[in-house]
């Protein structure tokens, strides 16, 4: 029966070649093996020739326990390793194997290059328990809602100062934006949305935490109590302005995605300016304008829905009158305004009892009542009264005033039970 020879095989047999046959003890001849099996019908009688050589030792494969032909050469391997002790310590495999291919022309996986240092015992990364929540879509369309926050961390890694980063990535690509400030606050907030406005265009909405720099924590005034407005931070009210909604976060893990976007640049990041010897502040930002197109283009995913939801910022919108600090203060009868310890002459004649002041973000100074801008000088000193003078004895105004320590004032004490309340 040359070619069409008999294999009678027992169920567990079967068992073990990945055979599953309802029948036990069915006759299958060798083609319909190699059909089960994938294999051809001379390797399927290769493998019945060996089986009744050896027996069922015959089906292990001869290079099992045995060195693979494409394995690394050891040489190779203890290279990689000297490498990222010296150059990429505390790489992850991903970012530590792109950078041997970009800088040191090795060619390896991450996965393998995960194993080989696991075995030297220079990666570890754990798992924490995390809390069950509920997955959200990404939006449907670019521009429909961007996540914005900052991050604080040591960015230079001590070569220069502390840095934050103003981050931003698009909901339904994932497009990432980003420039660093030396802190957190309403400057950088206006300054960075303002840029980015001017390279994408205005965002439909933006999702953002309670920080105090996008939230007020004011009480409301009674004003605002009747007109049923609530108090507004400088950054929020720029974006009423814009008609950009504002959606605020409960917790972290609600704009998740941005969080993951600065655990990332804090890895990738990090070491990409530690690798440029990065110190200063403007050197970072000049690093973001050429690293973050880059990323953008590996990163990015294609949205649900076509169209851009970004709105062209109009020509009767001025930026610059929307992204700064403005104040409103009382015109006093002599045609002066306080605003930060300075006093400003109004110049134009004007009825107004009360004027907007906007400090731009270059930290000018303009005076407006309503549109109607205005002229002013500031008042180069504030006088001091006579008593001022004879008293204190200072020649200028805005200095601070400590008493003496045998001043009566420092022998003036408030029981605490004063301010108890008695009943009538």
């Amino acid at each position: 029966m040359a070619g069409k020879d008999i294999i009678i095989m027992r169920r567990e047999e079967l068992k073990r070649l990945g055979i599953i046959k309802k029948a036990q003890g069915k006759e299958i001849t060798q083609t319909e093996a190699g059909e089960y099996l994938g294999l051809s019908r001379r390797q399927i009688n290769r493998i019945v020739q060996r089986i009744k050589r050896e027996g069922e030792k015959g089906i292990v494969h001869r290079l099992r326990g045995k060195e693979s032909n494409r394995k690394f050469p050891k040489k190779l391997k203890e290279r990689v390793i000297k490498l990222y002790e010296k150059k990429y310590d505390g790489f992850g495999p991903l970012l530590a194997s792109e950078k041997l291919l970009e800088l040191d022309k090795i060619k390896i996986s991450d996965e393998t290059l995960r194993k080989w240092l696991i075995r030297a015992d220079k990666w570890k990364k754990g798992r924490k328990g995390r809390k069950h929540r509920q997955w959200r879509e990404r939006k449907g369309r670019y521009g429909e809602m961007v996540q914005m926050d900052g991050s604080h961390h040591d960015w230079l890694e001590g070569r220069g100062p502390e840095l934050v980063l103003m981050g931003y990535i698009d909901d339904a690509t994932g497009k990432v934006y980003g420039r660093f400030y030396n802190y957190e606050g309403t400057i950088p907030a206006l300054d960075s949305f303002k840029r980015y406005v001017r390279k994408n265009g205005i965002p439909h909405t933006i999702y953002l935490d309670k920080h105090t720099t996008y939230k007020s924590w004011a009480k409301p005034t009674i004003e605002s109590e009747l007109t049923g407005k609530e108090p507004l931070s400088q950054f929020k009210r720029a974006l009423y302005e814009l008609g950009v909604e504002v959606i605020h976060a409960d917790s972290p893990q609600a704009k998740g995605r941005i969080e993951r976007l600065f655990r990332t640049f804090q890895d990738r990041v990090v070491k990409e300016m530690r690798l440029r010897g990065i110190k200063t502040l403007e050197a970072a930002n000049g690093f973001l304008e050429e690293y973050l197109p880059v990323f953008n283009a590996r990163f990015n995913v294609i949205a649900r829905e076509k169209g851009d939801l970004h709105r062209k910022v109009g020509r009767g919108i001025n930026l610059d009158r929307i992204f700064c600090i403005k104040e409103t203060r009382v015109l006093r009868n002599d045609f002066t305004v306080i605003y930060g310890k300075k006093i400003y002459q109004v110049l134009d004649k004007t009825k107004a009892r009360k004027v907007t002041i906007e400090e731009r973000l270059g930290g000018t100074i303009k005076l407006y009542d309503k549109n109607q801008k205005l002229q002013y000088k500031e008042v180069p000193y504030s006088p001091l009264r006579v008593w001022q003078k004879k008293e204190v004895g200072f020649e200028k105004a805005g200095q601070q005033w400590i008493p003496p320590t045998d001043h009566p004032w420092r022998r003036f004490k408030i029981s605490p039970a004063a301010f108890k309340s008695t009943a009538i």
